[in-house]
């Protein structure tokens, strides 16, 4: 059975469409499409039951890492080497961390949280313009890292911009353009802690 994608995306059964999903849509559009009554079959992804996977219940109870900003570029040299040390774990063991005291103003985050929301509130067709052929492209939309190597697209939709060595942000929405005006703030944000870690 063929489909219809966004819009209005069309099934006429709860069951998985076994046919190829040929046109990459965003889990947003897919989500709120009104027609919705099956998943494409290039959005999912069957576990194999052979296979121990750890539940929720399972898992221990814990907690993201939190690294305090401040004392990488103004605490003691055993704080900063403290810091460091426990930046270098997260890395290594989360990927990702939480990071307090970093003086990024709260409208600067308030902005960058407006952006991305009206980013992926813009239409499909005009994201369309973001989804970029490689990997590497400055300005990349979509829902998967590298969409035309996988079979089963991720249940998320990512921006990813690059802001070194040259500032890049997406035309659209116009609130965007609130970055334009603070590379410098951010590129302090960033780069100066490397300089110190460094």
């Amino acid at each position: 059975m063929g489909e219809i994608l966004a819009p209005g995306i069309t099934q006429v059964s709860l069951q998985t469409s076994s046919s190829p999903t040929s046109k990459m849509i965003s889990i947003k559009s897919l989500a709120e499409s009104p027609n919705l009554t099956s998943i494409p079959a290039s959005y999912t992804f069957s576990i194999d039951p052979n296979h121990d996977h750890p539940t929720l219940l399972e898992q221990p109870e814990v907690q993201i890492p939190v690294i305090d900003f401040s004392l990488l570029v103004s605490g003691s040299p055993d704080q900063r080497s403290k810091v460091i040390d426990e930046l270098s774990k997260a890395c290594e063991n989360w990927g990702f961390f939480i990071v307090t005291n970093h003086g990024v103003p709260e409208s600067l985050m308030d902005g960058v949280i407006d952006g991305c929301r009206d980013f992926f509130d813009l239409s499909e067709e005009e994201k369309m313009e973001f989804v970029g052929k490689d990997v590497l492209d400055p300005i990349r939309c979509g829902t998967s890292f590298n969409a035309s190597k996988e079979n089963v697209f991720y249940w998320r939709d990512f921006l990813k911009v690059f802001v070194h060595p040259q500032f890049h942000f997406p035309n659209k929405p116009s609130g965007f353009r609130y970055f334009m005006a603070t590379p410098k703030q951010i590129s302090t944000f960033f780069y100066g802690p490397g300089r110190t870690i460094l």
